[in-house]
Protein backbone atom coordinates (compact mmCIF):
# COMPACT_ATOMS: atom_id res chain seq x y z
CA UNK A 1 0.00 0.00 0.00
CA UNK A 2 1.28 3.35 -0.85
CA UNK A 3 2.48 5.16 2.04
CA UNK A 4 0.88 8.87 2.39
CA UNK A 5 3.94 10.63 1.90
CA UNK A 6 4.30 8.26 -1.40
CA UNK A 7 0.58 9.33 -2.41
CA UNK A 8 1.50 12.96 -1.92
CA UNK A 9 4.36 12.67 -4.59
CA UNK A 10 2.54 10.48 -6.82
CA UNK A 11 -0.10 13.49 -7.16
CA UNK A 12 1.99 16.26 -7.55
CA UNK A 13 2.24 18.05 -4.42
CA UNK A 14 4.29 17.33 -1.37
CA UNK A 15 3.71 17.39 2.41
CA UNK A 16 5.29 21.00 2.76
CA UNK A 17 2.81 22.35 0.01
CA UNK A 18 0.23 20.52 1.87
CA UNK A 19 1.07 21.88 4.77
CA UNK A 20 1.62 25.66 3.61
CA UNK A 21 -2.00 25.33 1.59
CA UNK A 22 -3.76 24.81 4.40
CA UNK A 23 -2.24 27.14 6.83
CA UNK A 24 -2.87 29.62 3.94
CA UNK A 25 -6.61 28.75 3.96
CA UNK A 26 -6.59 28.63 8.03
CA UNK A 27 -5.48 32.28 8.07
CA UNK A 28 -7.55 34.07 4.68
CA UNK A 29 -10.54 32.73 6.79
CA UNK A 30 -9.34 34.23 10.04
CA UNK A 31 -11.36 37.50 10.88
CA UNK A 32 -9.21 40.75 9.77
CA UNK A 33 -7.99 42.46 13.22
CA UNK A 34 -9.73 46.46 12.80
CA UNK A 35 -7.62 49.11 11.75
CA UNK A 36 -7.01 52.20 14.23
CA UNK A 37 -10.03 53.83 11.89
CA UNK A 38 -12.21 51.28 11.82
CA UNK A 39 -12.21 50.99 15.54
CA UNK A 40 -12.48 54.87 15.94
CA UNK A 41 -15.14 54.74 13.97
CA UNK A 42 -17.16 51.96 15.84
CA UNK A 43 -16.38 53.90 19.02
CA UNK A 44 -17.96 57.08 17.68
CA UNK A 45 -20.56 55.73 15.90
CA UNK A 46 -22.04 53.77 18.68
CA UNK A 47 -21.35 57.20 21.13
CA UNK A 48 -23.63 58.67 19.15
CA UNK A 49 -26.04 56.26 18.82
CA UNK A 50 -26.32 55.60 22.05
CA UNK A 51 -26.92 59.55 22.73
CA UNK A 52 -23.50 59.42 24.61
CA UNK A 53 -22.48 62.34 22.24
CA UNK A 54 -25.90 63.71 21.67
CA UNK A 55 -26.88 65.92 19.17
CA UNK A 56 -25.06 69.39 18.71
CA UNK A 57 -22.13 68.14 20.43
CA UNK A 58 -19.54 69.74 19.33
CA UNK A 59 -15.76 67.53 19.49
CA UNK A 60 -12.16 68.49 18.37
CA UNK A 61 -10.25 66.34 16.87
CA UNK A 62 -7.51 66.49 19.18
CA UNK A 63 -9.75 65.58 22.21
CA UNK A 64 -11.25 62.88 20.36
CA UNK A 65 -7.76 61.10 19.95
CA UNK A 66 -7.33 61.37 23.55
CA UNK A 67 -10.40 60.31 24.77
CA UNK A 68 -10.13 57.13 22.33
CA UNK A 69 -6.19 56.74 22.73
CA UNK A 70 -5.13 57.12 19.74
CA UNK A 71 -3.60 59.60 17.04
CA UNK A 72 -5.19 62.35 15.57
CA UNK A 73 -5.13 60.60 12.04
CA UNK A 74 -7.48 57.40 12.46
CA UNK A 75 -9.43 60.15 14.39
CA UNK A 76 -9.74 62.14 11.56
CA UNK A 77 -10.52 58.86 9.38
CA UNK A 78 -13.56 58.16 11.52
CA UNK A 79 -14.87 61.34 11.68
CA UNK A 80 -15.11 61.28 7.92
CA UNK A 81 -16.49 57.86 8.03
CA UNK A 82 -19.07 59.30 10.43
CA UNK A 83 -19.97 62.11 8.09
CA UNK A 84 -20.82 59.41 5.20
CA UNK A 85 -22.85 58.16 7.24
CA UNK A 86 -24.91 60.87 8.24
CA UNK A 87 -24.23 61.18 11.78
CA UNK A 88 -22.25 64.47 11.92
CA UNK A 89 -20.71 67.14 9.78
CA UNK A 90 -17.23 68.08 9.64
CA UNK A 91 -15.07 71.47 9.84
CA UNK A 92 -11.65 72.03 9.51
CA UNK A 93 -9.98 72.97 12.42
CA UNK A 94 -13.09 72.84 13.96
CA UNK A 95 -13.68 69.19 14.79
CA UNK A 96 -17.00 67.23 14.21
CA UNK A 97 -20.60 68.45 15.08
CA UNK A 98 -23.11 65.34 15.79
CA UNK A 99 -26.17 66.24 13.60
CA UNK A 100 -30.06 66.47 14.44
CA UNK A 101 -33.00 64.60 13.60
CA UNK A 102 -35.59 66.23 12.67
CA UNK A 103 -39.07 64.91 12.54
CA UNK A 104 -39.35 65.60 8.73
CA UNK A 105 -35.92 63.26 8.50
CA UNK A 106 -37.77 60.63 10.85
CA UNK A 107 -40.70 60.61 8.37
CA UNK A 108 -38.20 59.85 5.59
CA UNK A 109 -36.30 57.12 7.41
CA UNK A 110 -39.84 55.32 8.67
CA UNK A 111 -40.79 55.91 4.71
CA UNK A 112 -37.83 54.13 3.97
CA UNK A 113 -37.64 51.43 6.64
CA UNK A 114 -41.59 50.67 5.70
CA UNK A 115 -40.55 49.92 2.38
CA UNK A 116 -37.66 47.54 2.54
CA UNK A 117 -37.83 45.76 5.77
CA UNK A 118 -41.01 43.93 4.83
CA UNK A 119 -39.51 42.36 1.81
CA UNK A 120 -36.39 41.36 3.50
CA UNK A 121 -38.83 39.57 6.30
CA UNK A 122 -40.64 38.16 3.06
CA UNK A 123 -37.44 37.16 1.69
CA UNK A 124 -36.43 35.20 4.50
CA UNK A 125 -39.48 33.26 4.85
CA UNK A 126 -39.43 32.19 1.69
CA UNK A 127 -35.64 30.99 2.05
CA UNK A 128 -37.25 28.51 4.11
CA UNK A 129 -34.27 27.82 6.50
CA UNK A 130 -34.43 25.39 8.99
CA UNK A 131 -35.04 26.17 12.82
CA UNK A 132 -31.57 25.94 13.97
CA UNK A 133 -30.40 29.43 11.55
CA UNK A 134 -33.22 31.32 12.80
CA UNK A 135 -32.40 30.54 16.39
CA UNK A 136 -31.22 34.48 16.89
CA UNK A 137 -34.47 36.03 15.66
CA UNK A 138 -36.33 33.02 18.49
CA UNK A 139 -33.71 34.10 20.93
CA UNK A 140 -34.32 37.61 20.21
CA UNK A 141 -38.24 37.41 21.09
CA UNK A 142 -37.37 34.92 24.08
CA UNK A 143 -35.91 38.04 25.31
CA UNK A 144 -37.56 40.63 24.61
CA UNK A 145 -40.76 39.07 26.35
CA UNK A 146 -38.48 37.98 29.06
CA UNK A 147 -37.50 42.11 29.15
CA UNK A 148 -40.85 43.13 28.59
CA UNK A 149 -41.93 41.01 31.89
CA UNK A 150 -39.09 42.56 34.31
CA UNK A 151 -39.62 46.16 33.25
CA UNK A 152 -36.57 46.40 31.39
CA UNK A 153 -36.69 48.88 28.52
CA UNK A 154 -32.77 48.77 27.84
CA UNK A 155 -32.46 45.01 27.26
CA UNK A 156 -35.57 45.10 25.31
CA UNK A 157 -33.87 47.66 23.04
CA UNK A 158 -31.06 45.29 22.77
CA UNK A 159 -32.93 42.32 22.21
CA UNK A 160 -35.07 44.25 19.50
CA UNK A 161 -32.32 45.90 17.84
CA UNK A 162 -30.86 42.12 17.80
CA UNK A 163 -33.88 40.60 16.03
CA UNK A 164 -33.99 43.70 13.11
CA UNK A 165 -30.01 42.92 12.24
CA UNK A 166 -30.40 39.33 12.60
CA UNK A 167 -33.57 39.18 9.93
CA UNK A 168 -31.41 41.96 7.82
CA UNK A 169 -28.31 39.24 7.74
CA UNK A 170 -30.56 36.40 6.96
CA UNK A 171 -32.91 37.42 4.31
CA UNK A 172 -30.18 36.87 1.70
CA UNK A 173 -29.87 40.19 0.01
CA UNK A 174 -26.87 42.02 1.01
CA UNK A 175 -27.94 45.41 -0.96
CA UNK A 176 -30.93 45.08 0.22
CA UNK A 177 -29.34 44.97 3.86
CA UNK A 178 -26.98 47.50 3.32
CA UNK A 179 -29.53 50.08 2.56
CA UNK A 180 -31.89 49.58 5.43
CA UNK A 181 -28.43 49.71 7.54
CA UNK A 182 -27.72 53.18 6.13
CA UNK A 183 -30.91 54.80 8.32
CA UNK A 184 -31.80 52.60 10.48
CA UNK A 185 -28.67 53.72 12.39
CA UNK A 186 -30.19 56.90 12.58
CA UNK A 187 -33.55 55.65 13.61
CA UNK A 188 -31.70 54.13 16.44
CA UNK A 189 -31.04 57.32 18.35
CA UNK A 190 -35.02 58.57 18.22
CA UNK A 191 -35.77 55.10 19.47
CA UNK A 192 -33.02 55.63 22.46
CA UNK A 193 -33.91 58.90 23.60
CA UNK A 194 -37.81 58.25 24.09
CA UNK A 195 -37.22 54.98 25.61
CA UNK A 196 -38.48 55.93 28.16
CA UNK A 197 -41.11 58.02 27.62
CA UNK A 198 -43.39 55.66 25.63
CA UNK A 199 -45.22 53.07 27.00
CA UNK A 200 -43.82 49.69 27.97
CA UNK A 201 -43.52 47.49 24.26
CA UNK A 202 -46.18 45.21 24.43
CA UNK A 203 -47.73 45.69 21.21
CA UNK A 204 -44.09 45.61 19.39
CA UNK A 205 -42.96 42.42 21.03
CA UNK A 206 -46.18 40.52 20.06
CA UNK A 207 -45.78 41.55 16.83
CA UNK A 208 -42.25 40.51 16.87
CA UNK A 209 -43.59 37.27 17.67
CA UNK A 210 -46.62 36.93 15.45
CA UNK A 211 -44.05 37.99 12.19
CA UNK A 212 -41.34 35.46 13.72
CA UNK A 213 -44.19 32.81 13.25
CA UNK A 214 -44.92 33.48 10.15
CA UNK A 215 -41.50 33.58 8.81
CA UNK A 216 -41.00 30.22 10.65
CA UNK A 217 -43.75 28.84 8.70
CA UNK A 218 -42.72 29.97 5.18
CA UNK A 219 -45.35 32.20 5.15
CA UNK A 220 -43.98 35.44 2.34
CA UNK A 221 -46.97 37.56 2.26
CA UNK A 222 -47.97 37.19 5.79
CA UNK A 223 -44.40 38.18 6.94
CA UNK A 224 -44.05 40.83 4.72
CA UNK A 225 -47.67 42.10 5.79
CA UNK A 226 -47.46 41.80 9.45
CA UNK A 227 -43.89 43.64 9.32
CA UNK A 228 -45.27 46.82 7.03
CA UNK A 229 -48.14 47.13 9.55
CA UNK A 230 -45.46 46.64 12.62
CA UNK A 231 -43.37 49.45 11.42
CA UNK A 232 -46.53 51.48 10.41
CA UNK A 233 -47.77 51.19 14.05
CA UNK A 234 -44.28 51.91 15.49
CA UNK A 235 -43.36 54.98 13.51
CA UNK A 236 -46.64 56.55 13.59
CA UNK A 237 -45.95 56.30 17.65
CA UNK A 238 -42.70 57.66 17.05
CA UNK A 239 -43.41 60.87 15.59
CA UNK A 240 -46.23 61.30 17.92
CA UNK A 241 -44.17 61.08 20.69
CA UNK A 242 -41.53 63.40 19.11
CA UNK A 243 -44.25 66.24 18.57
CA UNK A 244 -46.07 65.87 22.04
CA UNK A 245 -42.62 65.96 23.42
CA UNK A 246 -41.16 68.51 21.56
CA UNK A 247 -38.14 66.91 21.42
CA UNK A 248 -37.50 68.97 17.89
CA UNK A 249 -33.69 68.62 18.70
CA UNK A 250 -33.02 64.79 17.86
Amino acid sequence: MPTPHRRLAESGASPARTSVGSAEATAARRPRPATAAEAAHQRLKQLILDNALPPGTQRLEAELALELGCSRTPVREAMLRLERDGLVSVTPRHGMRVLPVSLADMRDIYDVLGSLEPKAAELLARRGLPAGELAPLHRACDAMEAALTAGNRPAWAEADEAFHRGLLDLCGNGRLAAMVMQVWDQAHRARMLTLNLRPLPAASTAEHRAIMVAIAAGDGDGARELYRLHRRRGGTELMSLIERSGLAWL
